[in-house]
C-alpha cells in the first residue's frame, strides 16, 4: 500500500509565503511525475504544478513565477513553495504522485488528503 503525507498549509496574509511537503511512504518500486492539485469548493480540482523524476517542471499560468515545486527523490517527497500569495490561492492543495509498486505492475495515481492553504488578511 502507498500513502502520501501532507504538511504545511495555514493561514496567510495576502503577500505572504507558505511551503507544503509531501511524502511518500509504502511499497515503492518507482516514482514517476509528483505534484500539486487545488481545489476550492464549488470549483473544478486544478493543476498548480507538476515535477518529472529528472526535474522537469510545469506551472498553471495562475502561479507561475510566484510558486515553486521541487522533488528530493532520495526522500520520495515533493515541495511546493508558494510566494506572493493572493486571496485567489485559497484552496485544498492536495499531492499527487504516478507510483509503480512493485517491477511486475503498472504505475497508479496516488493522492494526498489534501491541505488548506487560506490567504486572508
Amino acid at each position: 500500500q502507498v500513502q502520501l503525507v501532507e504538511s504545511g498549509g495555514g493561514l496567510v496574509q495576502p503577500g505572504g509565503s507558505l511551503s507544503l511537503s509531501c511524502v511518500a511512504s509504502g511499497s515503492i518500486f518507482s516514482i514517476y511525475t509528483m505534484g500539486w492539485y487545488r481545489q476550492d469548493p464549488g470549483k473544478q480540482r486544478e493543476l498548480v504544478a507538476h515535477i518529472s523524476r529528472g526535474g522537469t517542471t510545469n506551472y498553471s499560468g495562475a502561479v507561475q513565477g510566484r510558486f515553486t515545486v521541487s522533488r528530493d527523490n532520495a526522500k520520495n517527497t515533493v515541495y511546493l513553495q508558494m510566494n506572493s500569495l493572493k486571496p485567489e490561492d485559497t484552496a485544498v492543495y492536495s499531492c499527487y504522485a504516478l507510483i509503480r509498486s512493485s517491477a511486475s505492475v503498472a504505475a497508479n495515481d496516488y493522492w494526498g488528503q489534501g491541505t488548506q492553504v487560506t490567504v486572508s488578511s
